[in-house]
């Protein structure tokens, strides 16, 4: 009897965080270009980076906002990778990383006030697909965003969403392990912390193409009529362990 065939499988490692003040390399600073011709950078100008045992370490002390595009106010520093992981059509991928993340001046109990992120962005469909790590708690991120430039196709159903998922469970402050596993066949993601399954989204609307790897450091804070209030003097550590990228077809 002929045995069922195996699925192929390859990895590769996105780091080389030794590169990283070699702009385009393997990564590069984050941002949008704005409608003036202008580009939005999301670089802390007093931000450390150190790179030590193949560990990207940033410590930026937040001071950049912005008071009319909630997008451009969330980001404080943040890296992309120099050019997107394309999807397989059939199969799926996984993306894993260990992420450490310490802040002080943050309010307590209060993720969304400084944390550090993993970013899985498809600036073809506007997707987002995050894991969000502070000082207590994590969260998974699902979501579908009006990126400046970025044509979101429609469906049947909301067009821009952007879902939350908080938990506690987890070694707070110190390096856990978070993979996000995509499968754009069966229109499904899964979210898993320090190995076990943690959230799992079915029925994703849209078609996921590539996605641009971004880590960094970011606070969620909604734009209010007089502007930004997210920046108030905290300070957030982040430290990422290169990146596994796993494709099975």
């Amino acid at each position: 009897m002929a045995q069922p065939k195996q699925p192929a499988t390859h990895t590769v490692t996105l780091g080389d965080f030794h590169t990283i003040l070699d702009e385009g390399a393997v990564w590069k600073i984050g941002g949008f270009p704005l409608q003036d011709g202008s580009f939005w950078q999301y670089r802390e100008p007093n931000a450390v980076v150190i790179v030590r045992n193949g560990i990207l370490y940033v410590r930026a002390p937040l001071s950049r906002s912005h008071d009319q595009v909630q997008i451009l106010d969330n980001a404080k520093h943040m890296y992309y990778s120099a050019e997107p992981v394309k999807l397989p059509e059939s199969g799926e991928i996984s993306f894993e990383l260990s992420i450490r993340a310490r802040s002080t001046g943050t309010a307590p109990n209060d993720l969304y006030d400084g944390y550090v992120s993993l970013n899985l962005l498809d600036f073809t469909t506007g997707a987002a697909i995050d894991f969000f790590v502070g000082n207590d708690t994590y969260a998974t991120v699902y979501a579908v965003l009006p990126f400046p430039g970025v044509t979101v196709p429609d469906t049947e159903k909301t067009k821009y969403f952007c879902i939350f998922r908080e938990s506690q469970e987890f070694a707070a402050r110190e390096f856990n392990t978070y993979k996000i596993n995509y499968n754009r066949g069966q229109d499904e993601l899964v979210f898993y912390v320090n190995g076990q399954e943690v959230r799992r989204e079915r029925g994703i609307p849209v078609k996921f193409n590539q996605f641009t790897v971004a880590l960094g450091i970011m606070t969620e804070k909604d734009l209010t009529p007089e502007g930004s209030v997210s920046v108030h003097g905290q300070t957030v550590i982040g430290e990422w362990s290169p990146i596994t990228i796993t494709v099975k077809e």
